[in-house]
C-alpha cells in the first residue's frame, strides 16, 4: 500500500512529539486489504492535558483548522469515546483524533500497535482485529456497507488474525452473529 502524502501532514507531528497513536479506519482497513478512496484518516492517540498545545501548535490555523485548545482538552480528559478533527484548509484533508481516555479497546490497540513502513514513512497501524472490532461497531452505529466492504477485503487478502482475541471482543460487544455472516460470505464468495 502506498501512504498518500496528505496522511503524513498528520503523522509526522505526532512522531516529533513523541505522542502514542494507532491509524484505524479505512486507512487502517486498506493497508491490511485493498486500498479505496478516503479523505480522511482517524487516528487514535493516547495524550495528556498537557500535550494538548503542543499539538495543535503543529497545525497552525493559517493552514489548518481546528476546535479551540479548551474543546481539545475537553475531549482528551473524557473518559471514553473523546473525538476533535484537524482539517487541512488547502486540501480538505482531515484527521479525525479519538483519545484513548480509559477505553479498554482503544488501550489494548495501542499496545498491540504495529509499526509499518510505507513509502519511506513509518506509521503505528492499528491491529487488524480491532480495525475489524470498530468497523462492526460502526456498521450497526451507521448501516453503511462500506464498513463490511472494509472487512471482506481484510479478510480475502488473507490477513493474518488473532481469532481468539477477536471472537472474545466481538462476543462482548454482541457483534458475534454480524461477524460469523460477514465471514460465511467471504467463504462462500458472496460480496
Amino acid at each position: 500500500m502506498a501512504l498518500p502524502d496528505w496522511i503524513a501532514t498528520f503523522v509526522e507531528p505526532l512522531d516529533r512529539l513523541g505522542i502514542v497513536y494507532m491509524i484505524t479506519g479505512s486507512v487502517g482497513a486498506m493497508a491490511y486489504g485493498e486500498p479505496r478512496m478516503t479523505t480522511d484518516v482517524d487516528i487514535v492517540l493516547r495524550l495528556a492535558p498537557d500535550g494538548v498545545r503542543p499539538l495543535l501548535d503543529c497545525f497552525p490555523e493559517t493552514e489548518f483548522y481546528h476546535p479551540p485548545e479548551e474543546v481539545v482538552r475537553h475531549e482528551v480528559e473524557r473518559a471514553a469515546r473523546g473525538h476533535f478533527n484537524v482539517i487541512q484548509h488547502a486540501t480538505g484533508m482531515k484527521a479525525d483524533f479519538y483519545p484513548a481516555g480509559r477505553d479498554r479497546l482503544m488501550t489494548t490497540g495501542l499496545e498491540r500497535s504495529q509499526r509499518l513502513d510505507i513509502g519511506g514513512t513509518t506509521i503505528l497501524l492499528a491491529p487488524p482485529e480491532y480495525v475489524i472490532v470498530r468497523k462492526l461497531e460502526f456498521h450497526r452505529e451507521g448501516g453503511s456497507d462500506k464498513h463490511l466492504r472494509d472487512i471482506a477485503s481484510m479478510l480475502a487478502s488473507g490477513s493474518t488474525l488473532d481469532l481468539g482475541w477477536l471472537e472474545g471482543e466481538l462476543d462482548a460487544r454482541g457483534l458475534t452473529a454480524a461477524w460469523r455472516r460477514l465471514r460465511d460470505e467471504g467463504r462462500s464468495g458472496s460480496p
